[in-house]
């Protein structure tokens, strides 16, 4: 890690205000906050374009959410497919899971994109696992209709993935435990750097023409998530308070199987997709199959799909049982060797997977929108960009298809670091030095775990207005303004802010779709809502959603 030199400096606020002591300034073409895939892809790019970069991560190098991802990463290689299979049916597979929300556009870039990317990837040093059969071993998960998923140690993608970026990340400044809280603001509302604390609660800023937001999802706003305990949405609250829109934010995709514990909050192990992709199936309490009956796919259909028939096969608690089902894979051969993470969480909780069935419940899993950005990064602010789960691409629409956060991440995130190299050659980018601290020293927060519990409660598989109206109601009663000075308080703003705009949304959508279930209003309706939903930040400080716009180019 480099340590930024030191200036100690009074930072100007918008008006001209002092807003506290600056301990140390440091400068860049590009910061990245966020170290996970699509954050590292893009710094490697930026260097090799001979970019100056510095990445910001709010934990250790490492310990966000790719690496905890199991699956692996979708992707057709040539020579290395189904028979019929091809980036044309992953496309049309993407849109299928997406419910007529994905942008044909962002599909076919990100899908055509995959091929070429997993192959710098493997050149680079990432091992894949090998068929025995010479090629890469392929499985098949949730919404896909042919096994193209590569996956690395088992169920140990994302590890593999993020080991292979770091290895050549080594020599890129870094500044680990630090969290980014405030975009600096150009009088014309450009984004040129961003405000810093450290883990001691000391001010600094980076100075730079181009920001990505790579800062992950925000799985944190529920009581159990498959996500880690940094995911609380700071990239999304940041580029909503720096001008930027968000959309989709009602989506978020709850993984059908998670591994159930009494009690269990915060990350909770994830018991890959890919274990039902190679035949075991799901039963409830009784030993009834729970997707028999429900979609073609049985236990292979998308995610949103599985995740709301568990959740009413438990409304009618079968055997007693109201809160988790089973996942049967006792007719797995060779469970331990092939799923070697799902079955050392399982044997940590006194679970043999290959004598019993595996206790599963749904959690809060990937969150399907977030910043408005292309694929390539760019956003409607200029100076700000981001990738991976923080933007929504328009790739995932109402949900997203397994494994295609990896490739999504892998892809987007190059493209955005040559749209900054572009973006700078073309004088585009905002003057750094002309860059800003928001006036305000404070932000609402709510109390997080009356946050998680409503959120939980209400906003989670299952949605209704009622419901909806007690969860902006718990918030607003629990809510107080205080100052950004420590970790946990941007956290707690980032989950409050983010909790609003997901409210806001999930409200204003009067239907069913995706990952959006409203019980009040089961059906799909394609005339009113065939369309994304914006969100910005309103004069007082709170999402509001934005006028209607039809997306062009919606499947």
């Amino acid at each position: 890690m480099t340590t930024p030199p030191v200036n100690t400096s009074q930072a100007k606020t918008g008006a001209g205000e002092l807003a506290g002591p600056v301990a140390w300034e440091a400068r860049a073409d590009l910061v990245v906050l966020g170290s996970g895939v699509a954050g590292l892809t893009a710094a490697l790019r930026a260097r090799a374009l001979g970019l100056r970069v510095l990445v910001v991560t709010k934990a250790a190098l490492g310990e966000g959410s790719t690496r905890w991802a199991q699956g692996g990463v979708a992707v057709v290689l040539p020579g290395e497919h189904d028979e019929g299979d091809s980036t044309a049916a992953h496309a049309a597979d993407t849109r299928t899971a997406g419910a007529g929300l994905c942008e044909d556009d962002a599909v076919r870039a990100v899908v055509d994109g995959g091929p070429a990317a997993v192959t710098r990837l493997r050149a680079s040093g990432a091992t894949f696992d090998g068929s025995g059969r010479g090629g890469l071993a392929r499985t098949r998960e949730g919404g896909h209709t042919a096994f193209r998923v590569v996956h690395a140690g088992g169920d140990a993608t994302g590890a593999e993935v993020q080991r292979a970026l770091l290895a050549r990340a080594s020599d890129i400044p870094v500044l680990e435990h630090h969290i980014a809280v405030d975009a600096l603001r150009t009088p014309a509302g450009g984004v040129a750097g961003v405000s810093v604390l450290d883990p001691g609660g000391v001010l600094g800023t980076v100075r730079a023409s181009a920001v990505l937001v790579a800062t992950g999802g925000a799985g944190q706003l529920y009581q159990a998530t498959s996500n880690p305990e940094i995911a609380t949405g700071d990239g999304m609250a940041l580029a909503l308070r720096a001008g930027a829109m968000l959309a989709d934010v009602e989506f978020v995709q709850f993984h059908p199987t998670v591994l159930y514990t009494p009690g269990a909050r915060g990350r909770c192990p994830l018991v890959t997709e890919a274990v039902r992709g190679e035949g075991a199936v799901l039963i409830d309490a009784t030993g009834a199959r729970v997707m028999e009956g429900v979609h073609p796919l049985a236990d292979l259909a998308p995610r949103d799909v599985v995740s709301a028939a568990i959740n009413r096969r438990l409304a009618a608690a079968p055997g007693g049982v109201d809160d988790h089902v089973y996942l049967d894979a006792r007719t797995l051969p060779g469970f331990a060797a092939r799923f070697p993470t799902v079955h050392a969480a399982c044997r940590a909780v006194g679970v043999d997977p290959a004598r019993e069935p595996i206790p599963v419940t749904p959690a809060a899993h990937f969150a399907c929108g977030g910043v408005v950005a292309g694929t390539d990064g760019r956003t409607a602010v200029p100076g700000l960009y981001a990738a991976g789960e923080v933007a929504r691409t328009g790739l995932h629409g109402a949900n997203r298809l397994a494994s295609n956060s990896l490739l999504e991440g892998l892809v987007v995130g190059e493209r955005a670091a040559e749209a900054v190299s572009a973006d700078l050659v073309a004088g585009l980018l905002p003057d750094p030095r002309h860059g800003c601290l928001p006036e305000r020293t404070s932000a609402p927060v709510a109390d997080r775990d009356s946050l998680q519990r409503v959120m939980s409660r209400y906003a989670a598989i299952g949605r209704d207005a009622e419901g909806l109206s007690v969860a902006g109601s718990v918030l607003d009663l629990s809510i107080v303004d205080s100052p950004l000075w420590t970790v946990q308080a941007v956290e707690d703003a980032s989950l409050t802010l983010i909790a609003q705009a997901l409210l806001a949304a999930a409200a204003r959508r009067t239907e069913s779709r995706g990952c959006h279930v409203r019980a009040d209003f089961p059906g799909r309706d394609e005339a009113g809502w065939r369309r994304s939903q914006l969100v910005r930040l309103g004069p007082s400080g709170r999402p509001v959603p934005a006028d209607p716009v039809e997306t062009l180019g919606v499947a």
